[in-house]
C-alpha cells in the first residue's frame, strides 16, 4: 500500500472547476460531476475541493451542488470555501463531505477549528493556509483567496492550527500555483518540521517527480495537485488523468 497520498486539487468557480495561475486567471475546465466520474475510474486517493469564490462574495457553500458532486463521488472528498458556522459543518457532513478545509475561517474564527474537532474529531478538520513570499522573502499567510494579508507567520499559524485541533495542514503556495516549476519545499518543510500532524503540500507541480520530491525533501504526508491532473502539453489543453496505482507506488517507493 502506498501510503503517502497524491491528491487531485479542483478549484470550483460558480457551477463550474476552473484552474488559476498564481490565484488569478481562472481557466474553465469543465462540469465538476463529471471529473469527480472520471476519478473514480481512476481510483484516486481523495479529492479536494476548494470554492474559490465564496468568501470573497461573502456567501456559503453551494450545498446543493456539493451534494449532486458527493453522491456521484466513491472516494473521500475534502472541502473548503465559505464554511463559517457549525451549522454549515453539520449540512457538509450530512451530505457526505468526509472533511471540512477552514481558511479563512480558521484566522477569523480559530474557535470554529475546536468546535469541529470536537464534534466530529479532528480527522475531519483540515487548515488551509494560503501563503505568499514578500519582497524580504518572509512568508505571510493571506485569506480571502489569496486578496486579504493577515501579517500571520505560516509557521506559528500552523502551530496554533494543531493545538486547536487541526487533524491537518493544508500548504498552499500563492507564488507556485499553477505555475508547475515545483513545490515551494522550503516553505513545505518550514510547516512540517513544527507540527505532528499530517501536512499536505499544494502549488506548483509540474511532473510526478515534483510530487515524490515534496515528501521526500519537505516532508509532506501528501501532495496535492491540479495542473499536472487537469492540463495536457505545453497548450495545456483540458486532460483528466491520474497515474496508474504501479506507477505511484514506483515513484513513492523510495521515498
Amino acid at each position: 500500500m502506498i501510503q503517502a497520498r497524491v491528491i487531485p486539487a479542483l478549484l470550483l468557480k460558480g457551477q463550474g472547476l476552473v484552474k488559476t495561475v498564481k490565484f488569478k486567471d481562472p481557466k474553465y475546465l469543465g462540469d465538476p460531476i463529471n471529473v469527480v466520474r472520471i476519478f473514480n475510474d481512476k481510483e484516486v486517493d481523495e479529492i479536494v475541493l476548494l470554492d474559490i469564490t465564496a468568501t470573497p462574495e461573502k456567501r456559503g457553500p453551494h450545498f446543493e451542488m456539493l451534494k449532486n458532486i458527493a453522491s456521484e463521488a466513491f472516494i473521500p472528498l475534502a472541502y473548503g470555501g465559505g464554511i463559517r458556522s457549525m451549522d454549515d459543518v453539520h449540512t457538509l457532513l450530512g451530505i457526505g463531505i468526509e472533511k471540512l478545509i477552514l481558511n479563512t475561517s480558521a484566522v477569523e474564527t480559530p474557535s470554529l477549528v475546536r468546535e469541529i474537532a470536537d464534534h466530529a474529531g479532528s480527522q475531519a478538520v483540515v487548515v488551509s493556509m494560503d501563503v505568499k513570499k514578500n519582497l524580504f522573502g518572509k512568508y505571510e499567510v493571506f485569506t480571502h483567496c489569496g486578496q486579504k494579508k493577515t501579517g500571520l507567520d505560516p509557521v506559528k499559524h500552523a502551530v496554533e492550527m494543531e493545538k486547536m485541533g487541526a487533524g491537518e495542514i493544508f500548504v498552499n503556495s500563492i507564488d507556485r500555483d499553477g505555475m508547475m516549476q515545483g513545490y515551494d519545499i522550503e516553505l513545505v518543510k518550514k510547516v512540517a518540521d513544527a507540527v505532528s500532524v499530517p501536512v499536505v503540500a499544494c502549488g506548483g507541480a509540474g511532473n510526478l517527480n515534483d510530487v515524490a520530491e515534496v515528501i521526500k525533501q519537505g516532508h509532506a504526508s501528501a501532495a496535492a495537485a491540479g495542473s499536472i491532473f487537469v492540463f495536457q502539453g505545453p497548450l495545456r489543453g483540458v486532460l483528466i488523468s491520474y497515474p496508474a496505482y504501479q506507477e505511484l507506488k514506483k515513484l513513492l517507493e523510495t521515498v
